[in-house]
């Protein structure tokens, strides 16, 4: 992750992350996060991380007058934003990347809608709960509005948090119409949205999507709140983006490294507070780890060994058609169940007192074979690559590489 600043709309230095992908940089994002919230919320976060996994890098700022970005909100507007967003992705394209995917959250998906037609790079688009009138962030200070026209500016309590809101802001947002921005957006749309959401209800997304042009998706987000604040619902959000996203952007990875013919596995802490883990394997490949409750997980994804178990059984799977294909052999179908257990090195056959690892695999062939043919595909099950490597053993080396 990067930390650094560029020039926003108003000429102040807005503070921005980076997420950039371990392995090949496929392409380039950029979330504008929800009113008055920072590019460090969870939802924001968790999104970047994921993307960044299948090799989107992904950039995140400050609003003008937000979080860490200089400025004064209350001189701030929706065009404004806006501006904030066109001047990232020109500070992206300055840096060689270009921003072909952008997404915005609550009041940032708005501003997107209207940012993206602008921009020449951007292939696709993502909204979560992201109202269809800009003016209807003004809800969340409505007592506030008789003061604010008064005085020019007031002072309102945002989610407990004291913020200058000035009357160009008001008047901005209530006079912006986006349905000309969404219905010539030209770019792939996904709208995301809470049918339970009380801070931006459903009907906004509806208007969204009824004024885009294909292609274009919706995807609803169950029983999420507005801000995505579980982890399991910025996760999804996170996968289904990432799914989605690859349908429109140029993903293609490039060749291998030297000496890993099948690519780079990478695995990396998804929720440091326990063991959840992603997993990918080139920018289309994604599986999440995890360990049990009863060990302190939660339970999100299969264990270690349960990945080592899948291998062992997609394998044998594999090698066994393979070969009743070579053969012309009427195999309909092949399925393998995998167990796996610490037992003691006796109970293999095997001498010594140390507990090994054992893995039990049950193999079904279905189809009319002859018992020549069954017994044959069976010895074939146990020359599967995987099967050889468990048991003759492999050597891991392991190095440290320096910290971002």
């Amino acid at each position: 992750m990067e930390r650094f600043t560029f020039v926003g709309a108003q000429g102040h230095p807005l503070a921005a992350r980076l997420d950039r992908p371990e392995g090949a940089h496929l392409a380039t994002a950029v979330f504008a996060h929800c009113f008055s919230c920072s590019k460090d919320i969870a939802a924001a976060r968790r999104i970047s991380q994921r993307l960044a996994m299948m090799g989107i890098a992904v950039l995140r700022f400050d609003f003008t007058g937000l979080g860490h970005s200089e400025g004064e909100f209350q001189n701030t507007t929706f065009t404004s934003n806006v501006g904030d967003i066109e001047a990232a992705a020109a500070h992206l394209a300055e840096l060689g990347m270009a921003p072909s995917l952008m997404i915005g959250h609550s009041l940032g998906g708005a501003a997107i809608l209207k940012a993206a037609g602008r921009i020449d790079s951007v292939k696709a688009v993502a909204t979560l709960a992201a109202p269809f009138d800009p003016g209807h962030v003004t809800h969340n200070f409505r007592d506030a509005l008789p003061r604010i026209a008064a005085d020019g500016a007031a002072e309102v309590d945002l989610g407990g948090r004291p913020f200058r809101i000035g009357q160009d802001f008001v008047l901005d947002a209530i006079e912006t119409d986006l349905t000309r921005e969404i219905a010539s957006l030209r770019r792939a749309l996904l709208v995301m949205h809470a049918p339970l959401d009380d801070v931006v209800s459903i009907d906004n997304a509806t208007a969204i999507f009824t004024s885009a042009r294909h292609p274009k998706s919706f995807v609803t987000l169950d029983d999420a709140d507005h801000l995505l604040s579980r982890a399991e619902d910025a996760e999804y959000a996170a996968e289904v983006i990432a799914a989605w996203a690859g349908r429109y952007l140029d993903l293609r990875a490039p060749a291998p490294p030297p000496g890993a013919p099948e690519g780079v596995v990478r695995s990396s802490e998804a929720d440091p507070a326990g063991f959840l883990q992603d997993i990918n394997a080139g920018a289309h490949h994604y599986i999440q780890a995890d360990e049990p409750a009863a060990y302190g997980g939660t339970d999100r994804g299969m264990s270690p060994y349960g990945l080592l178990s899948a291998a062992l059984a997609s394998c044998t799977s594999m090698t066994i058609r393979m070969y009743a294909r070579r053969k012309g052999w009427p195999l309909e179908h092949v399925s393998v169940e995998v167990t796996h257990d610490k037992v003691h090195a006796q109970d293999s056959d095997l001498t010594g007192p140390n507990r090994i690892d054992r893995f039990e695999r049950r193999v079904r062939l279905d189809g009319a074979l002859d018992a020549e043919q069954r017994a044959r595909l069976m010895d074939i099950a146990n020359r599967c690559p995987v099967h050889k490597t468990l048991e003759a053993g492999a050597k891991v080396v392991t190095r440290e590489v320096p910290a971002k």
